[in-house]
């Protein structure tokens, strides 16, 4: 039996997500990755970065996406170079490109992103970690088979998201050796409007990572009815879909144990998730289906979410296997989670307004 093709890896932003999560990651797959490039707009962050995983590093975007070496490209800069990143790498005909979340800030640049994927014939894939873990896969495979998709389903009656972490750098910290961690100056928590964009970026931060799931359980959402702010950053929605009740928990603070769920329930069925925490390999989700007394359980998996999207890209970038998320799919959840972004700050910004409506 042959060895693998090796594919190599041209990265874009050397921030925390690319020290902590992906070169870990890529280090566990270097049968079928190698990375080749580090690019940064730092270049010292970049070179340090990239002699990590022995890599060649540059500021130079162009550079990278050129070189001859670069097979597929992994996008982790701020989300606010996404779209012309994507674009670009597409323009250059590498053979699969993994945008970290959210892959656009708008609707506009979703399009646009999956306008260029489909003009260079590209596969795209975002880093939506959950989407790809083991434990949720075969819990949702077997809630379907039992509860139904479609018009024909028993209708889910209620969802919870619940993300109770600590900050990102007691975990980075496990991951890796973190370079320049880059700092963050303290917010106006009096001001509303200020109030209202960190709720929105709470959304597009952390929020995001369960969204696609929710809108997996329940595909419509109508309003965000109520948003509270929990200092020092966290956010409490409640959401108005059609006959369910949706509710979305998200907090960074100093306890110490982590809890990361997803749940559902329809009349006669449970769907209960327990994610493992982002950055470390601790394996994947444990979840279980609950339904007449039995209880069906599945996981933990011995490789997470982050594997999974990077055993995708690679079984699609060497013509193995069909995008398991298409163009359609992906700006679909952007859209999903773009309105409960805005609708979270505009619930923010009523419930600041002596009026109760949103300047």
């Amino acid at each position: 039996m042959s060895a693998p093709e090796r594919l190599g890896v041209g990265i874009l932003g050397a921030g925390p997500v690319t020290q902590a999560i992906h070169l870990p990651t890529l280090a566990r797959l270097a049968d079928r990755f190698r990375v080749a490039v580090v690019m940064d707009v730092d270049a010292a962050l970049a070179e340090r970065v990239a002699s990590r995983a022995g890599a060649r590093s540059t500021t130079d975007q162009d550079a990278l996406l050129a070189d001859p070496e670069v097979d597929v490209v992994l996008i982790c800069s701020p989300p606010q170079f996404h779209a012309s990143q994507v674009e670009a790498a597409c323009a250059a005909g590498v053979r699969a490109v993994l945008c970290e979340k959210p892959f656009a800030t708008s609707q506009e640049e979703a399009e646009r992103i999956a306008r260029a994927a489909a003009d260079g014939d590209v596969p795209l894939v975002v880093g939506a970690m959950h989407a790809f873990d083991p434990g949720w896969l075969a819990a949702k495979a077997a809630w379907d088979e039992t509860v139904g998709t479609g018009g024909g389903a028993e209708p889910v009656v209620a969802v919870r998201s619940s993300i109770v972490l600590p900050p990102n750098p007691r975990f980075e910290d496990r991951a890796t050796q973190v370079v320049a961690r880059p700092s963050h100056p303290s917010p106006d928590l009096d001001d509303p409007r200020v109030v209202a964009a960190l709720a929105r970026n709470l959304v597009l931060g952390l929020t995001v990572h369960d969204l696609p799931l929710v809108r997996s359980l329940v595909p419509r959402l109508d309003a965000v009815v109520h948003a509270a702010w929990l200092p020092p950053f966290g956010a409490h929605l409640s959401v108005e879909a059609p006959g369910t009740a949706v509710e979305l928990l998200a907090v960074m603070h100093q306890q110490w144990r982590p809890e990361w769920t997803l749940q559902a329930w329809t009349q006669s069925h449970a769907l209960e998730v327990a994610f493992t925490p982002s950055y470390v390999h601790a394996g994947s989700a444990t979840a279980a289906v609950r339904a007449a007394g039995r209880t069906h359980v599945f996981g933990p998996f011995e490789d997470n979410g982050y594997v999974g999207e990077w055993h995708h890209l690679y079984e699609v970038a060497t013509g193995r296997a069909e995008l398991c998320y298409d163009a359609a799919s992906v700006v679909a959840d952007l859209t999903y989670t773009l309105a409960v972004a805005d609708g979270a700050a505009g619930a923010v910004l009523a419930a600041a307004s002596p009026t109760g409506r949103a300047a």
